[in-house]
């Protein structure tokens, strides 16, 4: 008998990376085995300051397009311990805007290195996840 461990079916598409504004789109189709504290956004991997060639610290959520099937998800900006940043409900589809004012701030602490991170919460196989997430970069 051998088992055969298999994996979500994930993918992460770099829509834009510009000057002050990077927009990503997250997938996941979950073959129950889920998501726990996954890298989504490397700020380390985003493209540098235009004018002063600075590298992108951290980044602030701007705003989120989402819909979930079946599993919700944890946005969490990454540090020694974790930060919630956001989350998105299971079976719901939604817009949120935090343009109004200078977005969702990373205020992890201890530790902090500007990532985000996803954790997904009641997955079973099946279930979907789509996230279009526009982030505010910070040098």
């Amino acid at each position: 008998f051998r088992r055969i461990c298999m994996a979500d079916a994930v993918a992460t598409q770099i829509i834009q990376d510009g000057g002050s504004t990077a927009i990503f789109r997250f997938t996941n189709v979950s073959d129950g085995s889920g998501e726990s504290a996954v890298a989504k956004i490397d700020v380390s991997a985003l493209l540098a300051d235009p004018m002063t060639s600075a590298a992108c610290t951290s980044v602030s959520i701007q705003s989120i397009y989402y819909s979930t099937i079946g599993m919700g998800v944890k946005i969490f900006f990454n540090a020694s311990t974790n930060v919630l940043a956001w989350q998105l409900n299971a079976d719901w589809s939604d817009t949120l805007d935090f343009t109004d004012f200078t977005g969702i701030p990373n205020n992890a602490g201890s530790g902090k290195n500007g990532d985000i991170l996803f954790t997904t919460v009641g997955h079973s196989s099946g279930d979907v996840y789509n996230i279009v997430m526009k982030v505010r970069k910070h040098f």
